[in-house]
């Protein structure tokens, strides 16, 4: 009987001490997540350039909105530049720690001399389609016409240099010009009025164009090619080069794609897209999500193969593009370690 008593002690005595321990597990990673927050609030900025107003972006605003870089203690902030170049030049000159642009510049600013390296890319497709003049039926009928850009080697002339490579147009062949005009908005527009005949611009803005009468000639995300859009770069020799800064931010980033992918977090997602983009239109927040959901991955890897397509269309308009070293420029040993520490895999395992 005594023996039975002290069985039934000892079995309670246990049940509580690991009821203790389960508690303090828990205190324990609700301070560290406070400390995070606290860490994120009075720490300075990280400032990072982008320029291309579109969905490619949506991976941080996503992240600063919902707060997925502040749980890693960092306080990223986006600042706006008028193309990429200029969004290159304010990395260069130490404005901000971070550049989100196309790899078209990244390689540019290379070949330029400029010291930096490029980690990840959160974009793996072109959701975007060739629309035209309602005049304009087939491919064919392209010939002579001027398409509308943001700039010439930027984000938005780069996806459309791609995307006219994969159909088998030639720019030069069919004697293409290109018209610099502004950001996705600017340039639908441009298409409504007659300023452009063409342009490859993301699902959320063709869907306004076909409603005003624009014909959708290919759909340029249906096509299969390697590619890897927006990339996180950074000067080489400088405090944003610090392997664990590093590391947050791309969890951060990891985390912030988990969300957009989460179905349960859509309409916030969707109000996101919808104030960045001043949609009037509910419907055309919606296609903007579906944009965004299409290219956001955690695939974060860089890959030669997808840079190499961009160099080739990048050195037609700067010659010394081609003799860039991808192991100066591309770094892949920060996504191996998110991969190596089962960060990655966690992700997968949550996007549905």
């Amino acid at each position: 009987m005594k023996r039975s008593s002290r069985l039934r002690r000892y079995r309670v005595g246990t049940a509580i001490l690991a009821r203790i321990r389960t508690l303090l597990l828990s205190v324990t990673l609700i301070a560290t997540a406070a400390l995070s927050i606290a860490s994120a609030q009075t720490a300075p900025p990280i400032l990072v350039a982008y320029a291309g107003q579109n969905e490619t972006v949506g991976p941080m605003w996503v992240g600063i909105e919902k707060g997925t870089f502040r749980k890693y203690g960092l306080d990223v902030r986006l600042v706006q530049m008028r193309n990429g170049a200029l969004s290159m030049a304010t990395l260069s000159s130490g404005q901000v720690q971070y550049n989100y642009g196309s790899p078209g510049n990244a390689l540019s600013a290379a070949a330029g001399g400029m010291k930096i390296q490029c980690v990840a890319s959160p974009v793996q497709k072109i959701p975007r389609e060739l629309v035209a003049r309602k005049e304009i039926r087939t491919l064919e009928d392209l010939r002579g016409k001027t398409f509308g850009v943001q700039s010439i080697g930027g984000g938005f002339w780069l996806q459309t240099m791609i995307a006219l490579d994969q159909l088998g147009i030639d720019p030069e062949k069919y004697d293409l010009k290109m018209r610099i005009l502004g950001d996705t908005a600017t340039v639908t527009q441009a298409l409504g009025s007659g300023g452009v005949d063409a342009t490859v611009i993301p699902y959320s803005f063709s869907e306004a164009a076909k409603r005003a009468g624009a014909n959708v000639l290919a759909d340029i995300g249906k096509l299969n090619f390697p590619y890897q859009g927006t990339t996180i770069c950074f000067l080489r020799e400088s405090a944003a080069s610090s392997p664990d800064q590093i590391s947050r931010l791309l969890k951060g980033l990891v985390d912030a794609v988990v969300l957009i992918h989460d179905p349960n977090a859509k309409p916030e997602i969707v109000e996101i897209l919808r104030k960045a983009f001043r949609f009037p239109k509910p419907e055309d927040a919606e296609a903007s999500y579906k944009v965004l959901a299409i290219m956001a991955t955690v695939e974060l890897m860089p890959d030669p193969a997808a840079w190499k397509i961009v160099q080739k269309i990048v050195a037609k308009i700067n010659p010394k593009v081609a003799q860039v070293d991808f192991n100066q420029l591309v770094n892949p040993v920060f996504v191996r370690n998110l991969e190596d520490s089962g960060v990655l895999a966690a992700a997968r395992s949550k996007i549905r």
